[in-house]
């Protein structure tokens, strides 16, 4: 297990004598909790060396500056900064120093903080995350204010943010990455039931899997800025678009006014019909019949304005 001393680092002999009477305690006091839950140092190795096997990275929450000394000796491909330290500025300094990408949870600080938070690390290192977050387990919905995302990005425009959820289900998550998070944190488990504060906010595997495709069909969903008309649409344009046509029949050389004008899905399809305001007053060259489509070459001095 890490050393007593270890602990000592990131917790005071009181906080770690603090009676833990929890449901989900596995100790008497907090110090006897955190013992029995930390990792030895061989633990973590151990699974490095598994993550490498199944093809995926393996990093973890530095809790102190001690911790993170011990993930960058083992060369993880980037730190996750908790919560809890995301005001520790000599630790987030530390961290930063060393290089590696950084993903910083901002649960439980102001927008003050976390503005300091980006100064700080920006100093040192330019390849870092910021993720929307609210530290409570499980989160409700009315407190995950999805709506910081924007904010983030608004004031940190040079940073890609994200998300870290607690909630359960995945709609929320998903809805995060509509709104721009370009990184999800959520926190995987084999049983909900089983004890611990963070089992009941955890995804299951199959949730993880549902997530992670839900997350790439937003992805491709996310498309363009550019509003138009697409190619997949002209199916449907060619059956329901509507055009301009003439209301009454139309002698060759009147002058149209708008009255003389509809619009209808017409055949074959004539003007587009959001511009049948730049018609009016223009020439026709030719008689159109009633009801007949209006055509571009119908019409001197027309020039197409629709977007069709």
């Amino acid at each position: 297990m890490k050393s007593k001393i270890e602990l000592e680092v990131r917790f005071n002999k009181q906080a770690l004598e603090r009676p833990y009477t929890s449901k989900n305690s596995w100790g008497k006091t907090y110090g006897e909790h955190k013992r029995h839950l930390e990792f030895s140092h061989e633990q973590y190795r151990e699974l490095q060396k598994y993550a490498a096997e199944v093809g995926i990275f393996f990093t973890a929450s530095g809790m102190d500056e001690m911790a993170v000394e011990f993930l960058h000796e083992i060369n993880v491909p980037f730190f996750k900064v908790a919560s809890a330290d995301a005001n520790n500025f000599p630790y987030l300094e530390k961290t930063a120093k060393k290089g590696r990408p950084m993903v910083i949870s901002s649960g439980m600080q102001s927008m003050e903080t976390i503005r300091q938070v980006y100064k700080t690390v920006k100093q040192h290192n330019e390849n870092f995350t910021i993720l929307q977050c609210t530290s409570t387990y499980p989160l409700d919905p009315e407190a995950v204010n999805l709506r910081v995302i924007t904010e983030f990005q608004k004031e940190f425009p040079d940073i890609p943010i994200g998300y870290s959820g607690h909630e359960t289900g995945i709609s929320i998550s998903v809805a995060a990455v509509a709104m721009g998070a370009k990184v999800v944190e959520r926190h995987v488990t084999l049983d909900k039931s089983w004890r611990g504060s963070d089992h009941g906010a955890s995804l299951e595997p199959s949730e993880l899997a549902e997530l992670i495709c839900s997350i790439r069909l937003v992805e491709r969903a996310m498309g363009s800025s550019i509003k138009q008309m697409l190619p997949c649409e002209k199916v449907c344009h060619g059956k329901l678009g509507k055009s301009v046509v003439a209301k009454v029949k139309i002698s060759k050389g009147t002058v149209l006014t708008l009255d003389m004008l509809g619009v209808k899905v017409a055949e074959p399809m004539g003007i587009p019909a959001g511009d049948i305001f730049q018609l009016v007053g223009k020439t026709v060259n030719k008689n159109v019949e009633e009801d007949d489509s209006v055509l571009p070459n119908m019409v001197d001095n027309y020039v197409q304005k629709a977007g069709f």
